[in-house]
């Protein structure tokens, strides 16, 4: 398993439109997933320790956001030739598990990680309003365990932000996870 992070943040670059389908069986684009004040891109998938360590916190700030008018959407890009954990049918189980307040949606082809430039998981893309890139950090200070429950919520802070203002801080801790599993 190798952790990466991810880049700085490229403040104003576009959301990229996609369909995609998600667990609940209806397929997604970004202007379904897009909220008034901002969207929240995810990348994550099932086996990942990173992402296991904040599922929870994970579900909490993303209702959170939407109250801010900030949607969240999450993407499930690895290969699930390498981990069977990552197969649609376990997405659908751990999403129903933990409660996801968002789509899960998988990208078969892998075509939007590319797109998007996703590295690892989790990898967090925040948009303003105009869906334009203002966040790409961590969501806290969790890494393979999860961190303080009274650590900083990077990311929430500053999705609030954007949700307030349109802009997300200029400094922004990079987000580390695993690599994204690439089809060969």
């Amino acid at each position: 398993m190798v952790s990466l992070e991810t880049p700085v943040c490229e403040f104003d670059k576009p959301a990229l439109d996609f369909a995609l389908p998600g667990v609940d069986g209806k397929t997604w684009t970004l202007a379904d997933c897009a909220g008034e004040k901002g969207l929240l891109i995810m990348f994550i998938c099932n086996h990942c320790p990173y992402v296991k360590a904040i599922r929870e916190r994970l579900v909490r700030d993303c209702a959170e956001l939407k109250s801010l008018g900030v949607n969240s959407v999450a993407i499930m890009s690895n290969d699930p030739a390498l981990y069977e954990e990552d197969s649609f049918e376990n997405m659908k189980k751990i999403s129903e598990e933990f409660g996801f307040p968002f789509p899960y949606l998988w990208d078969e082809t892998q075509q939007v990680a590319k797109e998007y430039g996703a590295v690892c998981t989790p990898d967090f893309f925040g948009y303003n309003a105009d869906l334009k890139l203002q966040y790409r950090g961590r969501l806290d200070a969790s890494r393979k365990e999860t961190a303080a429950a009274d650590a900083r919520r990077d990311l929430f802070e500053a999705m609030r932000q954007v949700a307030q203002i349109g802009r997300g801080p200029e400094e922004q801790i990079p987000s580390m996870g695993c690599s994204i599993k690439w089809k060969e």
